[in-house]
């Protein structure tokens, strides 16, 4: 991953990166110069949320307000209940695409019901433990993960570049060259915060016409209230909502503890994952009470506070979803009137920033074996192909597995060690046996060749499940077919305890 420090598309070095807890929100309110980067920080954040609270408002098929309320509550409520600091929870595109067939046949109040039933699987399942998941996610994915998000972040950018005036290109010109040389000069204020009110003021003062943020929707006047959808409840209802609420649990998590994991690695902190599946869980039921769209970690959101900003607390996120309720309710026409270009050039720079350049380097790729290249680049095409980065994670770790698979399957193998007298063969076994591993095993041995008593030595090797016992059967067997005996020795202890509780009891399984 890019290192955040000396990234040169990081638009601040935190100034507190090697103080002892820098996630501690205590540490950054006795902090002035902490507490600036925070607030900051939540500032960018929110300016930046507006634009895609609406696109993805839209693309769910609801009015923008629905869109920006749910960033709303989720930022906020995410900033008390999550276990990743400083990370960006609001209506996002995937949960957008998910349930805009509910909107489509069923009507608005369906939503608010799916987003509070999906909100309470993700509960169950962060209860379950499903966090732990994360571990069996291969730096490969990983890394294919990081690529696609940026790939994605700039194309989200390629409409508002295209079929616009001329002038938009120069100003995104302008706001990337701020972005990038600022920091050069002063961190003492985020870049892309300065590249945005140094955008707007030159179009307003210039009379320049070109897009805003008022042209991608109307933004609301009043604040969110508290609601229950009037829906009946049914199993009807119930079996309606249900595979779109689950469907929204699951793409939810995925994103967000993929995001958390991409944080700690870019902060070089930990945090906690079981709590963050179930804080997701809470922030979407919140959400749904309140009219919101639902939604989950913005992993572009976030690279904006931890990267470009430097933000590392709960205070940052907190902050992002009180000042975009403050912007779009009471300094709404002020926010119409940013122009679309300037948040277009930070969005770009966080896309160019998020990219892992390391890993698509020909000295990288000419290193790597095949396999895992393979993947991350699998994981990349299935990602923008679908727009949709949960099935591109999980359409990778398969891969990842079925690659892995084959490759232990090809280290199993059996030696002829020693011949102690005419009546005795010893065999060693080298390598994992499992499923794919043992099934080769039968086909090397010397039925017909050994003498009565062949010993099969298992003390470099280890028994991983009931194929690989039904394996050690089936020679067994076949040497007991030419009136053979066969004595299986040096199994560890938890091999043996499979092996004698499975042996003999397998019959036809192999």
């Amino acid at each position: 991953m890019p290192d955040p420090t000396t990234s040169p598309t990081s638009a601040v070095t935190p100034p507190f990166a090697h103080e002892a807890d820098v996630t501690s929100v205590r540490a950054a309110l006795r902090s002035p110069r902490r507490l600036r980067v925070e607030v900051l920080g939540g500032l960018v954040v929110a300016l930046a949320l507006i634009p895609e609270a609406i696109s993805f408002s839209i693309i769910a098929g609801v009015d923008p307000r629905v869109g920006l309320f749910a960033s709303f509550t989720m930022a906020v409520t995410i900033a008390f209940v999550g276990g990743r600091p400083a990370m960006i929870s609001a209506a996002t595109g995937a949960v957008a695409l998910v349930v805009a067939p509910v909107v489509r046949d069923h009507g608005l109040d369906h939503l608010i019901a799916t987003v509070i039933l999906g909100g309470v699987i993700q509960v169950v399942l962060g209860l379950l433990g499903v966090a732990k998941l994360m571990r069996f996610v291969p730096r490969s994915v990983m890394v294919g993960f990081v690529n696609a998000l940026a790939i994605l972040i700039f194309l989200a950018q390629v409409p508002h570049l295209l079929g616009v005036p001329w002038m938009v290109y120069p100003l995104v010109a302008v706001g990337i060259a701020l972005i990038v040389l600022l920091p050069r000069v002063t961190t003492a204020v985020p870049a892309p915060l300065v590249a945005i009110v140094v955008l707007t003021v030159l179009t307003v003062a210039a009379s320049i016409a070109v897009p805003t943020v008022g042209d991608e929707g109307k933004l609301p006047e009043s604040l969110p209230s508290l609601l229950v959808p009037d829906v009946p409840f049914t199993l009807d209802t119930l079996t309606t909502i249900a595979p779109y609420a689950l469907a929204m649990a699951l793409v939810g998590l995925m994103e967000s503890l993929m995001t958390a994991k991409l944080v700690d690695d870019v902060t070089d902190t930990h945090s906690s994952k079981t709590r963050e599946s179930w804080g997701q869980g809470v922030a979407n039921i919140v959400t749904g009470f309140f009219g919101g769209m639902g939604g989950c970690a913005m992993i572009g959101q976030t690279m904006i506070n931890v990267k470009a900003s430097g933000a590392r607390t709960r205070i940052s996120t907190f902050l992002a979803g009180v000042f975009l309720l403050v912007l779009v309710v009471g300094l709404g026409d002020i926010v119409a009137i940013i122009p679309m270009a300037a948040l277009v050039a930070v969005m770009v720079m966080v896309s160019v920033g998020t990219m892992d350049w390391h890993s698509v380097r020909p000295s990288t790729l000419r290193r790597m074996p095949r396999s895992e290249t393979l993947v991350m680049v699998g994981t990349v095409i299935v990602v923008v192909a679908t727009s949709n980065l949960a099935i591109g994670v999980v359409v990778g770790v398969l891969v990842a597995m079925v690659l892995f698979a084959r490759r232990v399957a090809h280290l199993t193998r059996v030696v002829d060690v020693a011949h102690p007298d005419a009546d005795t063969r010893l065999y060693a076994v080298e390598g994992a046996l499992f499923f794919a591993s043992s099934n080769d095993l039968v086909t090397q041995f010397d039925y017909v060749g050994d003498p009565a008593h062949v010993v099969i030595d298992l003390s470099r090797s280890h028994v991983w499940d009931a194929s690989s016992v039904a394996t050690l059967d089936a020679i067994t067997q076949k040497y007991a077919a030419r009136g053979k005996t066969v004595t299986i020795t040096g199994l560890n202890e938890p091999s043996r305890e499979r092996h004698e509780r499975l042996a003999g009891h397998l019959t036809g399984a192999h």
